[in-house]
């Protein structure tokens, strides 16, 4: 007997998402079929229906990169999960089989899917974008360890945080927030937020930020020149993912060994500008992959942090959508409104 489920769909670029009832094929070896709970709602995603990501040869197909939710059955020769596992789906590569793509059919045709897709009702997911998590964990939390909190919180961790006295975080979205709680959690002495949303950096006091910056209204570098006495800081990660942004957060870091770490995702094309001298002086610049993350190591560790209630996540959400409402969460997040959106299955 078919089984179907409802996803949002990506017909055309700049076009609104399509939410349409899809057949889930035959799993193939090293798929698993998930019921999903929650999924994250995320720039990435953004970009793609924007078409911020250059050619999108793939079109249409199934969106989202984060989630939580039930294993419903697992293909031949899976071993790291099992039917009623609770679980993580996650878009960086973990331990299992990678299964590269999975086609849906439908009524205009066949649809496509990556490894992961997760703005849906059920999905097939590659056995290695799955880590099974404590039934303790509530579902929300755990859709946010998918993307959010590995992003953020690992980048700062996999730094080795503990070695700086001060950082600063580039945009107070829910990656953003996920490094100032881990900042916050190992006692860093100065822990600086910058963003353009009054709103946003209130929450970023709520979650540890000792000082917050609007950049819309004062100079961000010179600011945080002054906070550091002229140094600069010693540890810097940049989640907006704008040239401008970049190329501002890299300049707040201090000379002799500062290093800005970059999160955020830059449109398809866009280009920073920096001055080499400041290499030769001896600030730091580097992208992070998921925040460096290796999720079957980190993840669980992540979800102990929650479950023993040292890391309050489920607040990084401020607006909770229905899949029917999914362009409505698309529209917040580009507005500027959200920290975390989640859509609820």
């Amino acid at each position: 007997m078919a089984i179907y489920t409802e996803a949002a769909v990506l017909r055309e670029i700049g076009r609104p998402l399509e939410v349409l009832r899809l057949e889930i094929p035959a799993l193939k070896a090293g798929q698993v079929l998930v019921d999903i709970a929650v999924s994250g709602v995320c720039h990435s995603q953004l970009h793609e229906i924007k078409g911020r990501r250059g050619e999108d040869k793939f079109l249409p197909h199934v969106l989202g990169h984060e989630a939580s939710g039930i294993v419903r059955e697992v293909g031949t020769n899976v071993t790291k999960v099992a039917p009623g596992d609770r679980v993580v789906l996650t878009w960086i590569k973990a331990s299992g089989i990678d299964v590269p793509n999975v086609a849906y059919g439908s009524s205009i045709g066949t649809v496509n899917s990556g490894a992961i897709s997760t703005l849906m009702r059920t999905t097939v997911v590659s056995e290695n974008r799955l880590v099974k998590v404590s039934d303790a964990l509530g579902f929300d939390e755990a859709a946010l360890l998918g993307c959010a909190v590995p992003t953020g919180a690992g980048a700062l961790i996999n730094a080795q945080i503990e070695r700086h006295p001060s950082v600063v975080v580039w945009g107070a979205g829910g990656v953003g927030l996920s490094a100032i709680l881990a900042a916050q959690a190992n006692e860093v002495a100065m822990i600086v937020a910058v963003d353009i949303n009054d709103d946003k950096l209130l929450r970023a006091r709520e979650f540890g930020a000792t000082h917050t910056i609007n950049a819309r209204r004062e100079d961000p570098v010179a600011a945080i020149r002054s906070l550091t006495q002229g140094k600069g800081a010693s540890l810097v990660l940049e989640c907006v993912g704008r040239p401008e942004s970049i190329e501002h957060a890299f300049a707040c870091a201090a000379y002799n060994g500062g290093e800005c770490i970059i999160a955020g995702n830059p449109a398809f094309g866009e280009r920073i500008q920096i001055d080499p001298f400041d290499l030769i002086k001896g600030r730091k610049i580097r992208g992070t992959w998921g925040g460096d993350t290796v999720p079957d190591r980190d993840i669980p560790h992540f979800a102990k942090m929650c479950i023993e209630g040292r890391w309050d996540i489920k607040k990084l959400v401020s607006h909770s959508f229905e899949l029917h409402e999914v362009n409505e969460a698309f529209h917040a997040l580009e507005r500027g409104d959200v920290s975390r959106a989640i859509v609820k299955m």
